[in-house]
């Protein structure tokens, strides 16, 4: 019965940057791999960053050089640094282990728009 917990979300400009936090309610981001998760209006969702326990990184293609992806596994914590922010972005950003195995959360919205 984990609990993921996601926030940071805004609106913001093009151009612009946020950052995601998860917090979850065990210690598990040293035993799973953990991701942000993204789905836009009449989107699938996907896996945009995923973070091993071993600390192997990928990125969905769209956003290698803008995202980055880390975790404080004393802080229980997962962050999703995202710069040079596009509209396309735009999305309810939710974490879960990578694959995913707990229940999803409410998730973040992220909105990118002049």
């Amino acid at each position: 019965q984990v609990q993921v917990v996601e926030s940071g979300g805004d609106l913001v400009q093009p151009g612009g940057s946020l950052r995601l936090s998860c917090a979850a309610s065990g210690n598990i981001f040293s035993i799973y791999g953990m991701g942000w998760y993204r789905q836009a209006p009449g989107k699938q969702r996907e896996l945009v960053a995923g973070i091993t326990n071993d600390g192997t990184i990928k990125y969905v293609s769209s956003v290698v050089g803008r995202f980055t992806i880390s975790r404080d596994n004393a802080k229980n914590t997962v962050y999703l640094q995202m710069n040079s922010l596009k509209p396309e972005d735009t999305a309810v950003y939710y974490c879960n282990g990578a694959p995913r195995v707990f229940d999803w959360g409410q998730g973040t919205q992220v909105t990118v728009s002049s």
